[in-house]
């Protein structure tokens, strides 16, 4: 077992992870459509509640999405480092953990700002532009898929700069994108 081997990164985004990943991209972004019509229609129940709590839900909704798949990726991790009886904790993986948790404050702190300033319709195209980095950090020589998606965020984020709406359609986009890259990169 050389060294090279016990220093990998076991955190990849392949196989199971992306998909779980992607399932919950659309899932969450399907919640948040549907909470935000519900809202505004009036015979609805969702249309008693205020803005504030409907704010607080879909804060509670995307956070619970970070972290499942958060979780996912560690798990994965976890079991890879396992199964090759690797340590899970070597250079490469806590270089790639704070990574993701500098990806997660940029990416928390942009939106919230954002969103106190008001610029409601920037938070799509933010994050996916955000994300694009994230994706493209991680990449390496095997992976080189993920420079798909994450040019197909720069172009999502794009189309959704110009189109505010289309920001569900976005996200339907990438989870279904992750999904088949999932499907493609199975190892």
């Amino acid at each position: 077992m050389n060294t090279q081997e016990k220093n990998s990164n076991h955190f990849v985004l392949k196989g199971l992870v992306s998909i779980l990943i992607g399932s919950f991209i659309f899932g969450v972004a399907y919640l948040i459509k549907t909470i935000l019509k519900e809202f505004l229609t009036d015979d609805s129940p969702l249309g008693m509640l205020s803005t504030e709590i409907i704010e607080i839900f879909i804060i509670f909704l995307i956070f619970c999405g970070v972290l499942f798949s958060s979780l996912a990726l560690f798990f994965s991790g976890k079991r890879s480092a396992k199964k090759k009886q690797y340590p899970l904790w070597n250079q490469k993986t806590k270089t790639a953990f704070r990574k993701y948790i500098l990806f997660i404050i940029v990416a928390f702190g942009s939106l919230m700002l954002l969103f106190n300033l008001g610029f409601v319709e920037y938070l799509t195209p933010t994050f996916l532009i955000i994300y694009a980095f994230l994706l493209f950090t991680f990449k390496n020589k095997a992976r080189k898929n993920l420079l798909i998606l994450a040019g197909l965020n720069v172009f999502l984020a794009l189309i959704c700069f110009l189109i505010p709406s289309y920001w569900f359609a976005s996200f339907s986009i990438l989870g279904i994108a992750h999904i088949t890259y999932g499907v493609v990169e199975k190892n």
